[in-house]
């Protein structure tokens, strides 16, 4: 029997966004980690849409009121369900998953931590790799 010493894990949530920028300038990744999970998360800035799978917390009460008062600069488009071929982001956990969280057994939530934050650091870097992940969903420029 194994038996792994870490008895009081506690979640940590990550989002990404993969994008390009509409006139060609390139692919970006932006990603965060946070102890917990999700709610009404604070997201501001330029005009954006933004494509969201299905998750639970992304159809919450609490979301869809904030979401409401942001549509001046944020449009949402919902992905249906069991689109996640059509989610760009899902090559990007996949990809992390088969690298840097590999056969990982952390002792502590922030080794889990410094390791997807090393594996969305390289990911993130790679222009190429970023675009290939759009060009995966069916997105191009």
């Amino acid at each position: 029997m194994l038996r792994h010493h870490l008895s009081n894990w506690k979640r940590l949530s990550m989002s990404a966004a993969l994008g390009y920028d509409p006139r060609g300038e390139g692919t970006w990744l932006v990603f965060q980690m946070i102890p917990g999970t999700y709610n009404d998360v604070a997201l501001s800035g330029d005009k954006a849409t933004l494509i969201w799978d299905g998750l639970a917390g992304h159809r919450s009460n609490a979301m869809r009121a904030w979401l409401r008062t942001q549509r001046h600069w944020l449009v949402v488009e919902r992905l249906p369900a069991y689109g996640h071929d059509l989610n760009p982001v899902e090559p990007v956990w996949g990809n992390l998953k088969s690298r840097e969280l590999a056969k990982l057994c952390p002792d502590t939530i922030g080794e889990a931590a410094l390791h997807a934050d090393i594996g969305l650091e390289r990911i993130g870097t790679d222009a190429e790799l970023c675009h290939s992940f759009l060009r995966q969903c069916g997105l191009s420029l």
